[in-house]
Order: C-alpha cells, then structure tokens, then sequence
C-alpha cells in the first residue's frame, strides 16, 4: 500500500525571505510538515491493525487523528505551492473576473481571507476554496487542519496560521505575517487550481 510522503519544496529555504525566514521555513517544512505525514502513515497503519484483529474501540481517535494529520499535510502541500519568491500583486483573466464576480472586487476578497486568516482563534488556516454545488469562490475559516470546512470545497489559496509558521519571525503578531504573506502569492499556481476545480 503507498504512503505519504514528504514533497519538496519549489524553491530553497532561504527564497521567501524576507518575508519568510529560512530558519522558520525550514523547521516549518521539514519538522512540522513532516510530522503530518508521519502521523497519517503511522494512523493508517494502526486502522489497518484494528481492522485485521477486528477492534474497533479506538476507532473514534484514530479517525480523529487521520483526519488531522492528513488534512495537515495536504494544506501544507498546497502552501508551498501558493507562494513564489516572484509572487505578489494581484491574479489576471478568469481567477480575477471571479473573484470580482463573487466578492465584489479583489480587495473586498483580499481584506476577508486577511481577515479570517489574522482571526483564527488557536491555530488553523484562511482558505480560498471553490464550492461546486453553488459554482462560487468562497473563503473559509479552518481551525486546526480540518475543522469548520465545507465537506465538498476544493481549497485553492491557503494562509497558515498556526503559530509555528510565524512566531520566530513575528511573534505575537500575527496581522503583519499575513500582510507579508500576500507579496508571495503565486497567482499561477492559484489560478490553476481554481480552473481544474471549476472545470470538474
């Protein structure tokens, strides 16, 4: 059966900078990061030892735990992607004119994902996503990696909020990172994302 694995990233350790330390990104990368894969391998592991001996008292924790460490891994795949030492500015074509046409204008988008990222309460994520019943863009507040989602969204821009992504470098002060956070947005990758989910 495969596994999750660690992906590299796109660019060094040192290219987000300085915006993005390379010691937060690295430790961010490959400690925390690898963590979530090491924890949903380890958890299918254990789901497959429940199944094969037929126990299934522990079956709320481990679905809990899966659930948790996958989602953790597949938004931090997705980060990576969605910035770009050349990132920054604003997306064009099809991305902008829907982001117009369901938010009203790029800033009014802007200034909710900022919001919903800098208001997490704990730790958890601000997350452009497309939800196909409505046909919409919508953004969403995500607490730890999987909580509070629409069950049939399909994320396509994804700001970590989680405290480790950040603290190192900006402390308490979680609204200056995300300010930052939008001179790295790499609007192609989030542009193809938004054109596979849309076309599906």
């Amino acid at each position: 059966m495969s596994t999750y694995t660690l992906p590299d990233l796109p660019y060094d350790y040192g290219a987000l900078e300085p915006a993005i330390t390379g010691e937060i990104l690295e430790l961010h990368h490959a400690k925390h990061h690898a963590a979530y894969v090491k924890g949903a391998n380890d958890t299918l592991d254990r789901l497959a030892e429940a199944r094969d001996e037929r126990e299934f008292g522990g079956i709320v924790g481990l679905e809990k735990t899966y659930a948790f460490n996958l989602s953790g891994h597949v938004l931090h795949s997705i980060f990576w992607e969605n910035l770009s030492p050349d990132g920054g500015d604003r997306p064009d074509g099809a991305l902008a004119d829907a982001l117009t046409e369901h938010f009203g204008s790029f800033e009014a988008f802007q200034q909710q994902l900022t919001a919903a990222t800098t208001l997490v309460q704990g730790s958890g994520w601000g997350v452009l996503a497309w939800e196909p019943l409505g046909r919409r863009l919508v953004v969403e507040q995500v607490y730890d990696h999987h909580g509070n989602v629409g069950a049939n969204t399909t994320p396509l821009l994804v700001f970590d909020a989680w405290e480790h992504a950040y603290y190192l470098q900006y402390r308490n002060v979680r609204p200056d990172y995300v300010e930052r956070l939008w001179s790295l947005v790499n609007w192609t990758d989030v542009a193809r994302r938004y054109t596979a989910a849309a076309a599906s």
